[in-house]
């Protein structure tokens, strides 16, 4: 079978395998605590969750991050998600564009989420770390996109029996890409965590967004041990960093960096929880695939719907009139979360 064949079937399986999934791990945020405010002194439709990202006005901190691309089924899905992310007004990144690269057949399944957000919208491309400085540039044309996520998943690919074992070169391959690209290049991993010395490298090569994408949400080992049965993998199922954990040391990196939290974010509480240990943004990705998928676009809708209407609810709680405000709240942390960041 040709190399886009065997792309197109693994992307699909990627999907039936996670919602398959069973394993489950812990993002931490359960171990922040954030204090009620019972007098606040605002009303609900005070409360402003504007943001500034990529040069462009969003109405919540909050992403539809990488997922798919490259097949029929692929190209419904990102349909849907396109027109869910301009309802909301919020950015959308496609998933990893590799296929793209050699087979053109694949090229609808990506252009339509730009069809469906048109010009005002945030759309971001996404190649793997191997990727080329001219691989970047086209798929970055192929989206029109605001942005690149360079995506880290070494953990995937040592699981997948088709995977890559070679890693040496890539910090300066990514070097040479947000040297030579005017538009933002976002370093992202794939569900394990950036640690805080990870972040260091990216930070002294001129690298100004991070994607955590902590453990704690799609597991990416479990995914490719399904795909094959040669080895058994599930006793490093729980490799990776939480997702709470990889932020708080991601920030300690510089105040300029603009930091996504994804990985495991699932509640309006996830959401509060990440923009209040640091984050930026917010990224969501498997909670609102299994949603859509699983149930309709309309039960998606819904899904955002809440949370958007929840995140409001709780910056009112916490007596936050705007997302700037919702940053400086105080946060105290217990449990594992914190004889981590003790230890």
């Amino acid at each position: 079978m040709r190399e886009d064949g065997l792309r197109k079937d693994r992307k699909k399986e990627h999907i039936e395998y996670y919602l398959k999934s069973t394993y489950k791990s812990s993002t931490l945020f359960e171990d922040v605590f954030i204090e009620h405010n019972s007098l606040p002194e605002l009303n609900l439709d005070e409360i402003d969750t504007t943001a500034t990202f990529l040069g462009k006005k969003i109405q919540y901190p909050v992403l539809i991050n990488a997922m798919t691309g490259g097949t029929d089924f692929s190209r419904e899905i990102n349909r849907s998600l396109s027109k869910l992310a301009k309802k909301y007004r919020i950015p959308m990144a496609v998933g990893s564009q590799t296929i793209a690269l050699r087979d053109k057949g694949s090229h609808d399944s990506f252009k339509v989420v730009r069809k469906n957000m048109g010009s005002e919208g945030i759309v971001i491309a996404n190649l793997s770390g191997h990727a080329s400085l001219e691989d970047a540039k086209f798929a970055m044309d192929l989206l029109e996109a605001d942005g690149i996520q360079i995506h880290l998943n070494p953990a995937q690919e040592l699981v997948m029996k088709e995977g890559d074992r070679s890693f040496k070169g890539i910090l300066k391959n990514i070097e040479d890409i947000v040297s030579n690209i005017e538009k933002p290049v976002i370093v992202k991993e794939v569900g394990f965590g950036i640690s805080k010395a990870v972040a260091k490298k990216l930070y002294d090569i001129g690298i100004r967004y991070i994607d955590v994408s902590g453990k704690g949400g799609t597991n990416f080992i479990e995914i490719e041990a399904r795909r094959q049965d040669e080895i058994d993998f599930t006793d490093i199922y729980s490799w990776g960093i939480p997702t709470a954990l990889s932020l708080i040391q991601c920030r300690e990196i510089s105040k300029d960096l603009t930091l996504i939290a994804s990985g495991g974010i699932r509640t309006s509480v996830d959401i509060l929880k990440a923009l209040v240990l640091g984050a930026n943004l917010v990224g969501i990705s498997g909670m609102i695939l299994r949603v859509l998928v699983e149930g309709s676009y309309e039960e998606a809708d819904k899904y955002l719907e809440g949370l958007c209407y929840k995140l409001k609810a709780l910056m009112l709680l916490t007596g936050s009139k705007k997302i700037e405000e919702l940053k400086k709240t105080p946060y105290r942390v217990k449990g594992d979360l914190k004889d981590l960041l003790e230890g």
